[in-house]
């Protein structure tokens, strides 16, 4: 059976499995407070070009989503989101489990846009009786978004000018963001640090065993952060299972080096599905393909390949998505595409 239907299947790159060897038997503090938890730190500030930046690992997507949005709101704060969002439709209500409420906005291939969230925010406070509802206290954004497109720098810079006018922080998911960065978009890390106050570089999906490295911009992490994702049930005691992969990830280039695999499996899948005439949903440069097939198609290849069901088009065509990783092999592309 061949395996697209998720950018984790595999446990870990081979150079992050060797590095957890080679320091298995280290004995350091724990919680994070270890020299390997510190230097993935600092090599992510290098990266960013931040060195007053907080950087804080946790282990999984949902958990940092979570965690981020519920210590940085007020309680009677929610959060903005696309329709579309991770934390909109795909995290089991993981937020309004914490007690805030997801306000949604249309979607525009996964996108929000700046001046529908703008008018969300000033429709607020121009009600009279805003103060007796759910006030916007933060934007979540997701690069790549659950389409698999991409943020301008110009798109993302206009909803962070939205954010800062309206003092709410701007919050990015970045959970394929290695994927983002290896599809050449023209937003850098970076940038990606000047214009959100909060944001987080994804590793369960780009190599690690597990692991995301959120980070603040100076002077953002809420007071007693620790305090509270300790709170969440979310910090790790061996939290330099965490620091090594991140320290892994980012030596000599390796976390954009290994996320470009993807890339290039996905553009070769993609060049056959138009060669093949098949419809795409969404045109986007990531590791993320949604293809309208019809079911009786769903069902040839359902018996050689796993993909992920995405949602019905109509009664006859269903959308799945061909997700591909770093870690997806050549010849597996090939039987694919042979198979398409």
């Amino acid at each position: 059976m061949l395996m697209f239907q998720n950018d984790y299947s595999e446990i870990a790159h081979e150079a992050v499995l060797q590095r957890l060897v080679e320091t298995n038997y280290d004995k350091v503090g724990g919680y994070g407070m270890d020299p390997y938890c510190e230097s993935a730190k600092e090599k992510i500030r290098a990266a960013i070009e931040s060195p007053e930046a907080e950087v804080f690992f946790l282990v999984g997507g949902t958990q940092t989503n979570q965690v981020v949005i519920d210590t940085v709101l007020r309680p009677y704060e929610g959060v903005i989101a696309a329709q579309s969002g991770h934390v909109s439709v795909h995290e089991a209500g993981a937020i309004e489990f914490s007690g805030h409420k997801v306000l949604t906005l249309s979607q525009h291939e996964g996108k929000l846009d700046a001046a529908e969230v703008e008018q969300l925010i000033a429709d607020f406070y121009a009600d009279g009786n805003h103060e007796h509802m759910v006030f916007p206290g933060m934007v979540y954004v997701s690069h790549p978004t659950e389409c698999g497109t991409l943020y301008t720098k110009a798109e993302l810079a206009a909803i962070s000018a939205v954010c800062r006018r309206y003092e709410i922080p701007l919050y990015l998911d970045g959970a394929r963001l290695g994927y983002a960065l290896a599809a050449k978009s023209d937003l850098s890390l970076a940038d990606i640090a000047k214009l959100c106050d909060v944001f987080y570089i994804g590793g369960t999906k780009v190599g690690a065993l597990c692991g995301e490295a959120v980070v603040f911009a100076p002077g953002k992490m809420p007071s007693h952060f620790v305090t509270s994702v300790k709170q969440h049930g979310a910090l790790l005691a061996k939290g330099r299972v965490l620091g090594v992969q991140f320290d892994t990830l980012f030596t000599d280039g390796l976390y954009e080096r290994i996320s470009r695999n993807a890339i290039v499996a996905a553009d070769r899948i993609r060049a056959a599905l138009r060669e093949k005439g098949y419809r795409q949903m969404f045109e986007n440069p990531t590791n993320q393909i949604f293809v309208v097939f019809s079911n009786e198609q769903c069902a040839a290849l359902g018996e050689k390949v796993s993909l992920s069901f995405w949602e019905k088009y109509d009664e006859e065509h269903t959308i799945l998505r061909i997700c591909t990783s770093w870690a997806t092999k050549e010849e597996d592309v090939d039987a694919l595409i042979a198979l398409l």
